[in-house]
């Protein structure tokens, strides 16, 4: 790969990478508020115990697993860019001026 290909391709690693950091940055507090969503509509549905709540309790559960989920897919995504980021700038410092 010629080094303009590469110093390219290491600029789109660079951006990409930034947006996923802010994306994980926004599903961590979106996960944070999710879970204490969920346990909150937990600790309801325990006290009233009305199918209702216990719907409530279920659907809140959902949506935190849904965002634990976003956020784990995010956090991997990065992990893999940030390995080809690495092999890169080895390419980089391996290749001629």
């Amino acid at each position: 790969m010629a080094r303009r290909q590469i110093e390219r391709r290491l600029t789109e690693v660079s951006q990409r990478l930034r947006s996923l950091r802010d994306e994980l940055r926004i599903a961590d507090e979106q996960l944070l508020h999710l879970a204490d969503a969920a346990d909150d509509a937990r600790l309801r549905s325990l006290v009233s115990e009305t199918p209702v709540s216990e719907r409530e309790h279920r659907e809140a559960a959902r949506h935190a697993q849904a965002m634990r989920d976003h956020r784990t897919s995010v956090a991997t995504d990065i992990a893999r860019l940030e390995a080809t980021q690495d092999e890169l700038l080895d390419r980089l410092s391996a290749s001629p001026s």
